[in-house]
């Protein structure tokens, strides 16, 4: 980089440093989205756009990050201008949140879905732990009856949605799934309700560009960039709530 860009970059990042406390680069990682107010931040993709090809193409990464969740982000903090929800960190907005409150529900559900969803992908081969493994298999029976009843779930999302596995408040694990941008966080607005530790966007912007109208191909490429270290991260840190 010539010593002109070089200050040119310097200085933009010195004026957004001003402008976000945060930083230029600041996301709100799996620690501190819980409790982050708004206004919020797009978090940045772990990983490069790319790195989960073949599997997810980077084009659609980039559409979905850069764009979709952006524009959820935008929304959200628009929304929650001069609201009492805007005091409040997102999980406690979403679990608030009522279903007249709609571009908060849509906007902040889109916001927690999508950066829950970066996490737990990743472009390293992981598996389940022996721990993880045993709890997927008290609940379910073994994995392979998991992996068909989640993908099940998301085959069955009508239109736009997402597939989860979560941990209820009696600490087991359970499938669900949810409409549109809702989530297990909404009290009062799903059917069933807990910690999110997994989830599937099954959306068509998730998915178009590569597999066209064919979702059960999404869904089985999913399985092969599953964070399963993140995914225990998340159950260990919803047994001890």
């Amino acid at each position: 980089m010539h010593k002109r860009e070089f200050l040119k970059v310097a200085g933009l990042a010195g004026v957004a440093a001003l402008a976000n406390p945060k930083g230029l680069f600041a996301a709100e990682g799996p620690e501190t989205l819980a409790d982050a107010k708004a206004p919020f931040t797009l978090p940045e993709l772990p990983y490069a756009t790319g790195a989960l090809e073949p599997h997810i193409d980077k084009m659609t990464m980039e559409i979905h990050h850069d764009k979709h969740h952006a524009g959820y982000v935008k929304n959200l903090n628009a929304a929650l201008n001069g609201t009492v929800l805007a005091s409040l960190g997102l999980e406690d907005i979403l679990a608030k949140v009522s279903a007249k409150e709609t571009a908060i529900r849509n906007n902040g559900g889109g916001h927690y879905n999508h950066s829950l969803f970066w996490t737990i992908l990743s472009p390293e081969k992981t598996t389940p732990s022996a721990k993880l493994s045993a709890a997927i298999n008290g609940a379910f029976g073994s994995m392979d009856a998991f992996r068909t009843k989640f993908s099940d779930a998301a085959k069955g999302v009508f239109g736009s949605g997402w597939a989860w596995l979560i941990v209820g408040k009696d600490k087991k694990l359970a499938v669900t799934s949810t409409p549109n941008q809702d989530n297990p966080l909404m009290k009062g607005l799903v059917k069933e309700t807990g910690t999110p530790i997994l989830g599937l966007d099954v959306w068509e912007h998730a998915y178009y560009l590569k597999h066209q109208n064919k979702r059960p191909d999404y869904i089985a490429a999913f399985w092969d960039v599953v964070n399963w270290k993140e995914v225990e991260k998340r159950y260990d840190a919803a047994m001890k709530k």
